[in-house]
């Protein structure tokens, strides 16, 4: 029952959270990053994707670094900067933010709706939403690309796994606004990788830091 209430009690300021979490989301760090240092536009480079393991492909660690760090940092101040402005039904806040976040990255408005692939964004929303959820997924997406040496495997590896670990750590029902926020995000990841997937099952997914 709680679980139901949270949802159907839907608090005045949660459209002015979603569109600021979105606009959060949206900001192109790894776009203006590589541009700002000279490399040109990342959308010509490699995958054609905003996000660091792209940037990665520059041969710039650092950028890639950079890019990482602030994407999460996005995904995790959209979050906070809910919590900060719902005093009531804060989970349900929470999780739509962290889904504005994520969709933000993914379709950028200001790039045509065409962004990133959310990993390090939808991470830094599960650190924001219950940080051992986040630590876990990042310990999972490391522990992934260091075994495979591929970036996808990782990813997909800690955000298959984030929706049960959601209901473990957050003490919510199943049914409840973080564990489905993080089920939805999950869906997001996979629909966005879905060419990883393919390559992944043809065996041509290229490695970290392959050109």
């Amino acid at each position: 029952m709680s679980g139901i209430l949270t949802w159907t009690l839907m608090p005045p300021s949660l459209p002015v959270i979603a569109l600021a979490a979105y606009g959060m989301g949206s900001i192109p760090f790894g776009l203006l990053l590589t541009a700002l240092s000279g490399q040109g536009d990342i959308r010509r480079i490699g995958s054609g994707n905003i996000g660091a393991t792209n940037v990665l492909r520059t041969g710039r660690k650092g950028l890639a670094a950079a890019t990482l760090l602030l994407d999460a940092f996005k995904g995790l101040l959209a979050v906070l900067l809910a919590q900060a402005l719902s005093p009531h039904n804060t989970a349900l806040c929470l999780s739509v933010a962290g889904c504005a976040a994520v969709l933000g990255h993914c379709f950028p408005i200001w790039l045509g709706f065409r962004g990133g692939k959310g990993v390090a964004t939808g991470i830094g929303v599960f650190w924001g939403m219950c940080w051992p959820v986040g630590l876990l997924c990042t310990l999972l997406w490391l522990a992934g690309v260091r075994l495979s040496k591929i970036s996808s495997v990782g990813a997909l590896l800690a955000f298959l796994a984030a929706p049960f670990l959601m209901v473990a750590f957050s003490l919510a029902p199943i049914m409840s606004a973080r564990p489905i926020a993080a089920a939805l995000i999950t869906l997001l990841i996979l629909l966005r990788h879905y060419g990883n997937i393919t390559r992944l099952c043809s065996g041509t997914e290229p490695r970290v830091g392959q050109k």
